[in-house]
């Protein structure tokens, strides 16, 4: 459900409306049944769900409900809290996060075993209020299922954009980019494409400096980290290229020659995304081994509790998360019969 001071609630349960757009998947919102309820009720919805106290001995038989609220008592303080963040919100989406990728990692003849996680937005602020280490889901998911390549990734009509790096300050790139960060989101962006049947990705890869450093007169990154990391994955028999201006990249990106680009970091990345794509645009966690994806937006506390939230990014998100999960189990069904 994420921050409950946010819009996340608003956005699930608008999500949640139109089932029959959804796939074939069931959902366990993992939540605060009061906050949903009063979300539905504001929003003149009636709720589809049923409900089950989150530490229920009910979680552990097959739940055949196509919708069911995981209940989390919601603290009195935020019943007072205006909008932003909070430890009590905090603490309530971190715990919605670690419970559900316990369940994740269960295995798939678990009555709990999830096929996988759409998380609503949080607040790393609120997060680091009740003592996380963690800036966010990306990498709190890659420490618990121990991945050790991993790549924050966003899909969307008119674009598809990994990041070599994500929640680092500007000023610290210089000594975080390494030619391995490069390679990393253009193979692990690769095998993510491969995922939805893009058999030969074309991958393009921006450089970090202006004009992609004009061949070392606007800095030599792009010459010893980028180049050298564009020219491994072509070994591996990746076809990716680059290093290329950012400015003009995402225009030959939008016209669709291009299958993927991998950014140097955050703002480089999510800027054309969420200025092509703020609707449709799918943040994804490529290269665990769990489906984890979500909205490309934040908690909007600005907004929140005045129910005019878009869910547009939310239902794709799902979307998403239910075509990757369908691909998974039909791999593994067709690996076991041959």
């Amino acid at each position: 459900m994420g921050d409950p001071l946010g819009i996340g609630p608003e956005v699930v349960v608008r999500a949640l409306q139109d089932l029959d757009t959804l796939g074939n998947a069931r959902f366990l919102v993992y939540g605060s049944n009061e906050i949903l309820n009063l979300t539905a009720d504001q929003l003149g919805v009636k709720p589809n769900w049923s409900r089950i106290p989150h530490d229920s001995k009910r979680r552990d038989q097959v739940i055949e409900d196509r919708v069911v609220v995981l209940d989390y008592e919601m603290p009195e303080v935020l019943r007072r809290e205006e909008a932003g963040p909070s430890p009590a919100g905090g603490r309530l989406s971190y715990d919605f996060v670690e419970h559900a990728l316990a369940d994740a990692q269960l295995p798939a003849s678990d009555p709990r075993h999830l096929d996988g996680i759409v998380t609503a937005p949080i607040s790393k602020q609120a997060w680091s209020m009740v003592g996380s280490r963690f800036p966010g889901h990306t990498e709190l998911i890659a420490h618990r299922t121990r991945a050790r390549r991993h790549t924050m990734l966003f899909r969307s009509k008119k674009l598809t954009v990994a990041l070599a790096t994500a929640h680092v300050p500007l000023m610290d790139l210089r000594n975080t980019l390494t030619i391995g960060k490069v390679f990393d989101p253009i193979d692990v962006g690769h095998a993510f494409l491969q995922q939805l049947g893009i058999e030969e990705p074309r991958i393009a890869v921006c450089g970090l400096n202006p004009h992609a450093g004009e061949n070392g007169l606007l800095g030599d990154e792009d010459l010893r980290l980028v180049a050298p990391a564009i020219d491994m994955a072509r070994n591996a028999g990746i076809d990716a290229h680059g290093p290329f201006p950012a400015d003009t990249l995402f225009i030959s990106a939008a016209r669709g020659e291009w299958d993927l680009v991998v950014a140097m970091y955050h703002d480089q990345g999510l800027i054309p995304v969420k200025l092509l794509g703020w609707q449709d645009a799918v943040n994804v966690t490529a290269g665990t081994p769990l489906i984890r994806t979500s909205p490309d937006h934040g908690t909007a506390y600005d907004i929140a509790r005045r129910y005019r939230a878009d869910p547009s990014s939310m239902i794709h998100a799902i979307k998403l998360a239910a075509e990757l999960a369908n691909r998974r189990v039909r791999d593994q069904q067709k690996n076991s019969t041959t």
